[in-house]
């Protein structure tokens, strides 16, 4: 009945544009009757919507191998050419367009027979529950069953950049009634448990210590090494390969998605076999590159696409609405949002949204045993319009309505699922550094080394990973004017980078790592200069005398290294507003063989939370101060706690030491144990002392347990 109810509203459609469009018509040059027009709409319809049901998958496949700006622009002219065809089948000819008007024609008829099919779905609840059941039966025996589908599945799915405070308010404010289900429904199902990042809170440290089990050497979102002159950027494909490839030398194992795992939507792979939208391995080319394979999977079914068109129009608009809103209010702080940002926006909440989701829902009606997926929607929003702004948490809102999807295909898959929720990382508020001061921090190094600086600061770089994926997706290089160059010319100018508010200075020119006296010799006034700036917080640099060593404003300085009676020498008020554990983290990076020169963190304001992002971005991170540092980790009671009564759960590596208990509860031995940042070398098992958190009385099963 469906089928035959979209098949004559399409009909209709047909006929209403054979009237209004003079370069569409359904009848023969002489006239015919209505009765004959009628019949003749009806066999247009039945054939495009056959050809379409036929030729639209083998077509998408094969444009797979073009840039996805080409791909969108070719569904239009797909669908036209199909209607061309099924009005050349039309008996006697009646049946007759223009190439553009059949472009038009079959857009418009496209998106209402999308329309009519989801709202008969939606409607027809059971129709939908028996087509997920009959799928999920079918994809079973299509797999295979290997004993494992007794067992259940683990979906972990990541809100970018959702920070625990930010998750709360959403839930009191009423925007996310599937989370608030979980949490303070009824029968409530889910635990919330915040937790800290290391010093690095972004995706690039925080995903790959989740994922592969070590963040070990990722100073920042972006760093230069000085061996080999080259910048590396965590939203860079090459660059996110060499992070995965370094991780898994480190730790001795592919990751926590080796055992018949999928990676969505992700900066690495984790070790899964099935991938889609991952960034690690979109600088492949070839036949195991299946980096794209959810453009397929999603836009094989045309209704997908004229949806996802229209819903990416729409966002645009939107965003276009939402910034001429802020600048007619006079909103502050406030950031360029014009040139490709409205698109940008629109892919990662639309398109990216979109086919991940629709990549989750088939890998869980496949009875994959661990899927880790993430939605970059709400990040790539609050970095412009601030992480508690209306607009930010109206994204949230609609993914929660993803989440709700998700969880209602869950009933029908082939195996139980445990949902994971998490983030990688927050946002904290703020001004611009450049725009609270004048200058950017590049201007201001050049200042104090003695470097002419110019009279009209440039831009400050910015980057996201939606603004990267873009890129990467039309298969374009970053621009030289809104990136650094990945290979900085040699000379004496430092290399300067920002990663969200966290500063790197190197010296390209000085082997190895620059210490505090050289510095001082070469540039004696350029550490006075940063440390006593009103907008920044703390320097790390490296003494010959005393090792790691925090700089502050008026002189105080703080060695992390211990000092003669075992513990920590020197004033530790540059770190104190940080909170607990800042002197930990920070200590921890100063260690990296590629920490900058001079690492600059930002001033923070611990009673309002905001910063100064070296980027321009009003929502940041990258560094410590705020709520960028606090994410959250939302787990069912049917797995363990991830951590005992009392104790905090502190870093990437160790959230991935929960991730993989949890699925040896679910999976049992078979999925293997592996200590993090253990070298390939050495590996050593893990045991509850040093690798995992021991939960009294053994593991709970369930809430009332």
């Amino acid at each position: 009945m469906r089928v035959i109810t979209v098949w004559a509203v399409s009909t209709l459609t047909m006929l209403v544009l054979a009237g209004l469009l003079p370069d569409f018509q359904l009848k023969a040059d002489d006239g015919d009757s209505i009765t004959r027009v009628a019949l003749t709409a009806v066999w247009g319809a039945g054939a495009f919507g056959l050809l379409v049901a036929l030729v639209w998958p083998l077509a998408v496949r094969a444009l797979l191998l073009v840039p996805a700006l080409v791909l969108g622009l070719l569904v239009f002219f797909l669908n036209g050419s199909l209607l061309l065809v099924a009005l050349s089948l039309i008996p006697d000819g009646r049946g007759e367009a223009e190439p553009e008007t059949a472009v038009v024609v079959a857009a418009v008829m496209s998106a209402v027979a999308s329309a009519t099919s989801a709202a008969l779905a939606v409607r027809d609840d059971d129709a939908y529950r028996r087509r997920l059941s009959r799928l999920a039966h079918r994809r079973g025996r299509q797999g295979g069953d290997d004993g494992r589908h007794g067992l259940p599945g683990t979906l972990f799915l990541q809100l970018d950049g959702v920070g625990h405070d930010v998750l709360l308010q959403a839930v009191a404010d009423g925007l996310m009634p599937t989370v608030a289900s979980w949490l303070d429904g009824a029968e409530p199902t889910h635990r919330l448990t915040p937790w800290r990042t290391d010093w690095s809170s972004q995706t690039g440290a925080s995903q790959l210590g989740i994922l592969h089990g070590s963040n070990h050497d990722i100073p920042a979102f972006r760093w230069y090494e000085k061996e080999s002159g080259e910048v590396v950027v965590s939203s860079r494909p090459a660059s996110a390969a060499l992070m995965q490839r370094r991780a898994v030398a480190r730790t001795g194992d592919g990751g926590l998605l080796t055992l018949d795992g999928a990676s969505r939507g992700n900066l690495f792979s984790g070790g899964a076999d099935q991938l889609a939208l991952v960034l690690s391995i979109a600088a492949r080319r070839g036949r195991s590159n299946r980096s794209r394979a959810g453009y397929f999977a999603y836009f094989s079914d045309p209704a997908n696409a004229v949806r996802t068109a229209l819903s990416f129009v729409a966002e645009v608009v939107r965003e276009i609405v939402q910034s001429t809103r802020a600048r007619l209010r006079g909103d502050s702080p406030r950031v360029k949002r014009g040139g490709l940002y409205p698109f940008i926006r629109a892919f990662a909440t639309v398109v990216q949204r979109d086919i991940v989701v629709a990549a989750v829902l088939g890998d869980m009606l496949a009875g994959r045993t661990a899927v880790y997926a993430d939605l970059v929607a709400y990040d790539e929003v609050a970095h412009h319009s601030g992480p508690h702004s209306t607009d930010a948490l109206k994204v949230l809102e609609r993914l929660d309505r993803s989440l709700e999807l998700v969880a209602k295909v869950a009933e029908h898959a082939p195996r139980a699922y445990r949902i994971v929720l998490l983030s990688d990382h927050g946002q904290s508020p703020g001004e611009t550094f450049q725009s609270a001061y004048g200058l950017t921090l590049a201007n201001l190094v050049r200042a104090g080394c003695g470097l002419p600086v110019p009279r009209h600061a440039a831009r400050t770089t910015s980057a996201s990973e939606a603004r990267d994926a873009v890129r990467t997706a039309l298969h374009r290089p970053v621009p030289d004017d809104e990136e650094e160059p990945e290979h900085p010319e040699p000379g004496s100018d430092p290399v300067v980078l920002a990663s969200g508010n966290l500063g790197l200075i190197s010296f390209p020119d000085t082997p190895g790592r620059a210490t505090r006296e050289q510095l001082d010799r070469r540039h004696p006034a350029l550490l006075t200069t940063l440390a006593n700036h009103p907008g920044i917080g703390f320097l790390l640099v490296r003494s010959e005398e005393h090792g790691a060593l925090v700089l502050g404003a008026g002189g105080a300085e703080h060695r992390l290294d211990d000092s003669g009676d075992g513990g920590p020498a020197g004033d530790a008020r540059p770190l104190a507003v940080f909170g607990a554990g800042a002197a930990d983290a920070v200590r921890r990076t100063s260690g990296f063989p590629h920490v900058a020169d001079i690492m600059v963190n930002s001033w923070h304001d611990p009673d309002t939370g905001r910063v100064h992002a070296f980027e321009e971005q009003i929502g940041s991170h990258g560094g410590l101060g705020g709520e960028q540092g606090r994410p959250f980790l939302l787990s069912p009671y049917t797995l363990s706690p991830p951590v005992a009564g009392g104790q905090e759960l502190v870093g990437a590596e160790q959230v991935h030491h929960v991730l993989r208990r949890w699925l040896r509860e679910c999976q049992g031995p078979q999925v293997p144990v592996v200590a993090a940042g253990a070298p390939a070398e050495n590996p050593r098992p893990e045991t509850e002392a040093e690798g995992s958190f021991p939960v009294s009385g053994g593991a709970v099963q369930d809430k009332s347990a």
